[in-house]
């Protein structure tokens, strides 16, 4: 059994099932990865894949055990060459961050620029994704780190740290009849079309939650992953957008934001990272620069306790700031 088999089998299923796109994705052929997955079922006496005349279509039973298995088997190995690396070039490195556009786009810049002053060897990599496309990512290994708000369950089996609380604002045009609102309740917000986040994309579910709750149903036109796609067609005047607070900024002169706090719940933002996970010093000190009560002994307490109920007890203290 060899390594570069189990990151053959693991590209594969990370690929869709697809050989080729996983020899491209891997930089070789598609029948020497074929080759080398067959010696790899012969010398374990049964089949990875189940297979459709020479079509991958899907994985056996014991297949998945194995390529999770194999999964972190890579992340130790990725572990290894990091451990060498913090002590022969402890500035040097490639850190992988999945997050969604919100994150990246009004909360990330200024924590990047300060990272990148300080380590300018680290190459910082941002992918933007939905939830379910920010766990695949690190879960395969793909990233190092996670910034959700949404879908947490899925990180269940994740380390998943608490780092912040946000809410939400109702944008509209400067002449629609809400711009003027003193008190908005979500009976009058429920008299309008409403342009918001893709479910499962920052906060739909609370957004459910406070229209369920008041016995009404939204009328939702509109969904995006984008805060900025939600903001040009409420100017579009598709309907009332509702986003998180933090994307109405001063240049969005054309539109008013009014607070909708006490309508909606609070959602937080959380870091996630695998358990198998080696965490290089430039690592530790991105957590903290995103998250300032996220120090290096909190981060390496939350590692030890294997348990995201535990690890919210150890924040339980903490004033999570609001942004």
């Amino acid at each position: 059994m060899k390594i570069q088999q189990l990151r053959y089998i693991v590209e594969i299923v990370n690929q869709n099932l697809n050989v080729t796109e996983a020899a491209n994705t891997l930089f070789t052929s598609q029948p020497g990865i074929s080759k080398q997955v067959r010696l790899l079922e012969d010398e374990l006496g049964l089949e990875i894949f189940e297979r459709n005349g020479k079509h991958i279509k899907a994985l056996t039973p014991a297949g998945k055990k194995i390529v999770a298995i194999a999964r972190e088997l890579l992340v130790k190995t990725q572990s290894i060459k990091a451990v060498a690396d913090e002590y022969t070039q402890p500035n040097h490195g490639v850190l992988r961050i999945a997050t969604t556009n919100t994150q990246a786009r009004y909360m990330l810049p200024s924590v990047v620029e300060r990272f990148s002053k300080k380590y300018p060897d680290v190459s910082l990599h941002i992918h933007q994704g939905s939830p379910t496309q920010i766990y695949d990512a690190l879960l395969s290994g793909e990233v190092d780190l996670a910034i959700t708000t949404e879908a947490q369950y899925l990180f269940d089996d994740l380390v998943l740290l608490p780092c912040y609380l946000w809410n939400r604002s109702v944008i509209v045009k400067n002449d629609h009849p809400l711009a003027q609102c003193q008190n908005l309740t979500i009976e009058e917000l429920s008299k309008y079309p409403l342009v918001t986040y893709t479910f499962g994309f920052t906060g739909v579910s609370d957004l459910d939650y406070a229209f369920n709750s008041a016995g009404l149903l939204p009328n939702i036109v509109f969904t995006a992953t984008d805060a900025d796609v939600i903001k040009t067609y409420v100017r579009l005047g598709l309907g009332v957008g509702i986003m998180a607070s933090m994307a109405h900024t001063p240049e969005d002169k054309d539109l008013v934001a009014i607070d909708a706090s006490h309508i909606f719940r609070s959602s937080m933002t959380q870091i996630a990272f695998k358990h198998s996970i080696f965490l290089r010093n430039y690592m530790y000190d991105f957590i903290n620069m995103f998250s300032p009560h996220l120090t290096r002994p909190m981060v390496e307490q939350a590692e030890r306790l294997h348990d995201n109920n535990a690890v919210k007890k150890l924040f339980d203290d903490i004033v999570l700031e609001v942004r």
